[in-house]
């Protein structure tokens, strides 16, 4: 029995069977001081669609051979600006000039505007960021989490020169340089949270289920599906799982990386939008600096390694990483009033995650 237990254990991994119990522990910790689980619950769930591209982005970075891409924070940057495209230009108040839909309509034409925008930049951006990673192998994560820091740096600069006017966008009586947070209240705030919401329950006791943002979630989790399953996808994850043997067959190992690392890019540019909408507002300088750990330690509780991650990684990773961000706050604040033990879970949990998984593969990065 013992020793079964021990293979189930092995075959789950240990710092999943710990991230379940710590959740559930949480969960039952928030139940015994009567807090809202409702509330909570749909919190967990607003949280899972909201963060679940950017984890989702990892998928074809994995597969393509270069690791878990600690640099997305490169497409995050497109998403920003495409984001910041819309507002700059009101797309949201012209569209419902033009319109019969009603500001529901606009929101919609705003943040799908902003999601095409910030697609073609993180294209470009990505292709980029590729051929550079080509030149490197074999020391990718290190790379990319160069890269990661080294863009937020390089953006703390260029926001402070970009020439937007929107009173939106720029401090007040500066004229010049971006604000810290920029309010989406005016363009897309909310919009796939609050289309086709259902309410299950009454009164107190009830969990909102954002239809609309999961809709989209679970719509881009299917397309990077079907595009794994697709010519170019096997083609990819077998130049990712085996270079040397790809090669052989034929497959330009080179130019599948560069699929895999672009695609990467654009789902973090579009992952962007989709959290910033959920939160109403987008944090420019530093911060999306942490964006990329966050999302690889997600994955890597679902159950990926750094050769190899399905979207039920994504699906599973996602939600307990955020289902304990969610839970963590309030049960902390119940055991020591005011602290700030929320953040050193986060920290402990996601780092803690990477280090593991890492380790337990040799050279976690290129695959050859």
């Amino acid at each position: 029995m013992a020793e079964r237990a021990k293979k189930l254990v092995d075959q789950f991994g240990l710092p999943r069977v710990i991230i379940v119990g710590f959740f559930l522990l949480l969960v039952v910790c928030a139940g015994g001081f009567q807090m809202n689980l409702f509330q909570i619950f749909s919190d967990c769930i607003r949280r899972w669609g909201m963060y679940g591209i950017l984890a989702l982005a990892m998928v074809p970075a994995i597969q393509c051979g270069i690791g878990p891409n600690f640099g997305i924070t490169m497409g995050i940057v497109g998403g920003l600006l495409g984001g910041l495209i819309v507002i700059e230009y009101r797309v949201a108040e012209n569209a419902s000039l033009i319109s019969m839909g009603g500001p529901l309509f606009a929101q919609w034409a705003a943040v799908l505007l902003a999601i095409v925008i910030g697609i073609v930049l993180a294209t470009g951006i990505g292709w980029l960021y590729g051929l550079l990673l080509n030149r490197v192998k074999g020391s990718e994560m290190t790379v990319t989490t160069y890269v990661g820091f080294s863009i937020i740096a390089f953006m703390n600069i260029i926001w402070t020169i970009l020439p937007f006017k929107s009173g939106e966008l720029i401090f007040p009586n500066a004229g010049q340089g971006m604000r810290n947070t920029i309010s989406l209240a005016s363009s897309f705030s909310e919009v796939m949270n609050k289309t086709l919401a259902l309410e299950i329950g009454s009164g107190e006791n009830v969990i909102t289920i954002p239809t609309g943002l999961l809709a989209f979630f679970l719509l881009v989790c299917l397309l990077v599906w079907l595009f794994m399953r697709s010519k170019t996808g096997v083609a990819m994850s077998a130049a990712g799982a085996n270079p040397t043997f790809a090669r052989a067959s034929g497959i330009n190992v080179n130019r599948m990386r560069l699929i895999g690392t672009t695609l990467s890019t654009v789902l973090a540019a579009v992952g962007i939008l989709v959290y910033a909408q959920g939160f109403g507002f987008m944090q420019l300088y530093n911060g999306p600096m942490m964006m990329g750990f966050t999302s690889v330690a997600a994955v890597l509780i679902g159950g990926a390694s750094p050769n190899r991650a399905r979207i039920s990684h994504v699906l599973i990773g996602t939600f307990l990483f955020q289902g304990i961000m969610a839970l963590g706050l309030p049960v902390a604040n119940q055991f020591i009033p005011e602290s700030n033990l929320s953040e050193v879970m986060r920290l402990i949990i996601s780092n803690g995650i990477i280090i593991y998984s890492l380790t337990q593969v040799q050279g976690g990065g290129s695959r050859g």
